[in-house]
């Protein structure tokens, strides 16, 4: 994996996604899924093309179960799109790569508005009682 796209865990999930200053892509995988396999080349792609604009992560959802439940991951690869550290979009499944690459270049033209329209995370609330 190159230095394009970084390995999120539940440890660095706020730091590096939701309190990030820049927009985000997030590809959640399994590493015994074969459409992640499938999406990992053109996902490194899009990251060598849109690195220095955008942040991209990848966290594995079987590793990290606590991030994943909090953002209704159900299948892989799931990607999240990401403005000021809120989801604004998402596709899942193996996709074709010109629509994750048409997602992308929304989240960057239209990123600002969508987040403008989104409600906030409460960091107080949490799924376990």
């Amino acid at each position: 994996m190159s230095a394009e796209i970084v390995e999120a865990t539940d440890a660095t999930w706020e730091t590096m996604i939701e309190k990030g200053e820049m927009p985000a892509v997030v590809m959640f995988y399994s590493p015994e899924c074969p459409h992640c396999r499938t999406m990992e080349p053109y996902f490194q792609t899009l990251a060598e093309r849109y690195g220095k604009v955008i942040v991209f992560a990848r966290l594995n959802s079987a590793a990290n179960l606590w991030t994943a439940e909090r953002y209704g991951i159900r299948g892989t690869p799931t990607f999240k799109f990401f403005c000021k550290g809120r989801p604004v979009a998402e596709l899942v499944g193996a996709v074709y790569p010109a629509m994750l690459e048409k997602r992308i270049e929304d989240l960057l033209e239209h990123g600002e508005e969508c987040i403008r329209s989104s409600t906030a995370i409460d960091y107080e609330i949490t799924g376990y009682g």
